[in-house]
């Protein structure tokens, strides 16, 4: 699965971390950052076949912040709107 770069972009995360791969985000003023991902065609199979996905967060023994995965970007807390620009 890798990170997929979209019109809204206005973030790359660890950009200059070379020990991260860089993630491309909308970021917006009110706290909010959609991130979107492709899966390679083996990925599919293997969601279509266990109907599962793993996640792992690294909160530095913070809180955990809400997240929301979906196929359906209408879905997200956040809807990316056209109009949403790159900085």
């Amino acid at each position: 699965m890798e990170p997929k770069h979209f019109p809204q972009v206005n973030a790359i995360y660890g950009a200059d971390q070379p020990e991260y791969k860089p993630l491309p985000a909308l970021q917006t003023a009110d706290g909010y950052v959609v991130m979107c991902f492709q899966m390679t065609e083996e990925e599919r199979k293997k969601i279509a076949e266990t109907g599962e996905i793993w996640i792992s967060l690294f909160t530095g023994g913070g809180a955990l912040q809400p997240i929301y995965i979906t196929t359906n970007p209408d879905e997200l807390f956040y809807t990316v709107k056209p109009e949403d620009k790159n900085d």
